[in-house]
């Protein structure tokens, strides 16, 4: 194994070659245009709710679409204007069912409205825009082809070194032959990897061919074995197409060498996340070793006195669930977890923790809100760190942090409630850990909801979904901050605008199952 890591925080132009660059990472106005085009496909446009009765704004965009609202956070489109209909008034949960007057029941306090985000979160989107503009790829290194390479990215293109195939080959067990038939089979059966190459066929003639093997010099097709048959006679064996197929076409069932590729044609890009069929690319072209972008190692840190590792939760005592399942998440984003930790509420450890991490980035657990036993936010201070990300206006997972450490590494801090922490994850730590990871930006997809989903005035909203069988998004209950059951049970997370969204509406989907050990990237 070689290569270096830079630290997150600094770009060693030494770690690469010139095949291994993304142009996106030495160009800003690239890198931004993949960015806000990323951002513009995760709130995809609802077409279907556009007319021609003056929907469309000044620049195509429709306010009620979750392309529009999801990108203008902060700005006031609450008001009509003379380009555009009035805004449809929020979606709202369901209305309770009238009951009878009953005038000695006092009246039940209505829902209060969720609280606005504080002045200084940052919308949702620019928070991930945030997130994967603030590191650099890490270094390169060279490794041994093998399933330790999988989820890691291509530090430079992968070349085929040979043509592929190598050699004219039979695709099918059967009879190579020469010329049009029948044909006098002579000579024994070619098979695959036998080292001798096999007699020149002459017009006329045949031999029996398995799957694989090198055509003989001579061959103009292959006759595949359900399709001849043969027959003795005194002059010899000899072999006939059978009826009703017809004889072979010139180069059929015959695998031309150079028919996937040439020598010193790219197969892959740097960037391409390897995957099982990346390894096996690899080695058919001839690879051995693969040079990759290193892993980005992540330290985790899960604060809370009251956090128990085994037993019921019991006497104001909650069982740990983000130890257990960030660090699979994390290494299906592509880190490599180097620890996970478990500290009680105390400034001083958290302080000697953060500032002793060697890693490229520390993942922190709970403490990012203003409690007595909050202390990320006076470490952080203590420390000298740079808050880049204070505060997120998404729900669940409104207090993540994103800091920049003295050491030029980085710190995100979690929400503390497990799928306010999963939020935290696709918003902040996923952008990042692709960025370090030389991950490429991912496709998001859409689907349309088959519910109405509530929003939040002026937050995004991350709800669990799960397809149905026309591939429509269906919204899950228990999607509370602490709840894990909706998540346990998704498909992905629809991306919900401030106001919510209406049964039909095409929605972003972030796929959860880029959190589990599979090979790609949803978020």
């Amino acid at each position: 194994m070689s290569g270096t890591r830079p630290g997150a925080g600094a770009f060693d132009a030494g770690a690469f070659d010139a095949g291994a660059f993304d142009p996106r990472a030495s160009d800003p106005r690239a890198s931004d245009a993949a960015d806000r085009a990323l951002d513009d496909a995760l709130a995809l446009a609802n077409e279907s709710r556009r007319t021609a009765a003056g929907a469309a704004r000044p620049g195509g965009q429709d306010r009620n679409d979750p392309l529009s609202v999801a990108l203008r956070h902060g700005r006031d489109d609450t008001a009509p204007t003379p380009e555009g209909p009035a805004p449809r008034p929020p979606v709202q949960g369901p209305a309770p069912a009238q009951a009878p007057a009953q005038p000695q029941r006092q009246p039940q306090p209505q829902p209060q409205t969720p609280l606005p985000s504080p002045a200084d979160a940052v919308p949702w989107p620019e928070a991930r825009r945030i997130a994967r503009r603030v590191g650099r790829r890490l270094g390169s290194e060279t490794r041994e082809l093998g399933e330790d390479l999988l989820g890691m990215t291509l530090a430079r293109a992968l070349t085929a070194l040979t043509d592929l195939p190598s050699f004219d080959s039979s695709a099918m067990d059967g009879w190579a032959v020469a010329g049009p038939g029948p044909w006098r089979l002579r000579g024994a059966s070619v098979l695959a990897g036998q080292q001798r190459p096999a007699e020149p066929l002459l017009v006329g003639h045949a031999a029996p061919i398995a799957t694989g093997a090198a055509v003989p010099t001579g061959t103009t097709a292959v006759l595949r074995s359900e399709h001849g048959w043969t027959q003795r006679r005194t002059d010899g064996e000899w072999l006939q197409v059978r009826s009703p197929h017809p004889a072979p076409a010139p180069g059929q069932e015959v695998r031309m060498r150079g028919q996937e590729c040439r020598g010193g044609e790219e197969l892959l890009p740097a960037g391409t996340v390897v995957t099982p069929a990346v390894l096996g690319l690899a080695a058919a072209a001839g690879y051995d070793e693969l040079t990759v972008t290193v892993r980005p190692r992540v330290e985790v840190l899960v604060l809370g006195d009251e956090l128990l590792d085994h037993g019921l939760p019991r006497s104001g005592r909650v069982r740990d669930a983000l130890g257990p399942m960030l660090p699979s998440s994390l290494r299906a984003l592509g880190a490599e977890v180097v620890a996970v930790r478990r500290l009680v509420d105390d400034a001083d450890l958290l302080r000697r923790a953060v500032r002793e991490s060697t890693a490229d980035l520390v993942v922190t657990t709970g403490g990012t809100a203003g409690g007595p036993v909050d202390h990320l936010h006076p470490v952080l201070a203590a420390l000298g760190a740079k808050l880049l990300v204070d505060g997120v206006a998404v729900r669940p997972g409104h207090p993540m942090v994103l800091a920049e450490l003295p050491s030029g590494t980085h710190l995100i801090g979690l929400p503390g409630n497990p799928l306010a922490a999963v939020s935290g994850v696709l918003t902040l730590a996923a952008p990042l850990l692709r960025t370090l990871a030389g991950r490429p930006v991912p496709a998001p997809y859409a689907a349309p909801l088959t519910a109405d989903v509530p929003g939040h005035p002026v937050d995004t909203r991350l709800v669990p979904v799960v397809f149905d069988d026309d591939s429509a998004a269906r919204p899950l209950t228990y999607s509370g901050p602490a709840m894990l059951r909706g998540l346990a049970a998704a498909d992905g997370m629809a991306v919900i605008p401030p106001g919510g969204a209406r049964a039909g509406d095409d929605t972003a989907v972030l796929d959860t199952g880029a959190l589990a050990l599979a090979w790609g990237s949803g978020t």
